[in-house]
C-alpha cells in the first residue's frame, strides 16, 4: 500500500489525522507530522526521514503538505526527490486527505498525485456554486 505522510506548519498535520480518524478510524501506512513554531528545518528533515524509514520501504510515498513554499513543502520535496516513486502534493484539504486515503489501495505515486489534484479542486467550491450544480441537475418538466 502507498505510503503517505502528511505534514504542515503548526498543528495542520495533527489536526487532520485527528479529523480523518474520527470520520474513518486509524489508517496504516500513514503518519503524520507537525511543524510547531519550536521546530527547526533541521529537526523537520530528521523528522521526515525517520517518517520515510518508518514506511514500508517496498512501497511508494506521497508527501501531502499545507503550503507551496513552506519549510514542510521544500523538506518533503528535497526528500521525494531523492528516490523515484515520491511524490508531493501541496494545498492539501481534508476531503482530498478522506478520499485519497480510502483510494490509494493499488495505485502508483504518480497515479495518486493526479487523483489527488483533480479530487483536492473538486473539494473546493462555494454554496453559491452548489446551490446552482443542484438547480442545474433538476429535470425541467415539460408544460402541457
Amino acid at each position: 500500500m502507498l505510503g503517505i505522510i502528511l505534514t504542515g506548519h503548526g498543528g495542520f498535520a495533527s489536526g487532520m489525522e485527528k479529523a480523518m480518524t474520527q470520520i474513518l478510524g486509524e489508517q496504516s501506512q500513514f503518519i503524520a507530522i507537525d511543524f510547531p513554531e519550536t521546530s527547526s528545518t533541521a529537526l523537520l528533515t530528521s523528522q521526515l526521514e525517520l517518517a520515510v524509514n518508518t514506511l514500508d520501504s517496498q512501497q511508494e510515498i506521497v508527501f501531502l503538505t499545507d503550503l507551496l513554499g513552506g519549510t514542510p513543502f521544500r523538506v518533503a520535496s528535497t526528500l521525494a526527490m531523492q528516490k523515484p516513486g515520491r511524490e508531493v502534493i501541496t494545498g492539501t484539504n481534508l476531503q482530498l486527505l478522506l478520499e485519497m486515503v480510502l483510494e490509494r489501495e493499488g495505485l502508483d505515486s504518480e497515479t495518486f498525485r493526479v487523483q489527488a489534484l483533480e479530487c483536492g479542486h473538486r473539494g473546493l467550491t462555494s454554496l453559491v456554486d452548489e446551490l446552482g450544480r443542484c438547480r442545474e441537475e433538476k429535470p425541467v418538466e415539460e408544460g402541457i
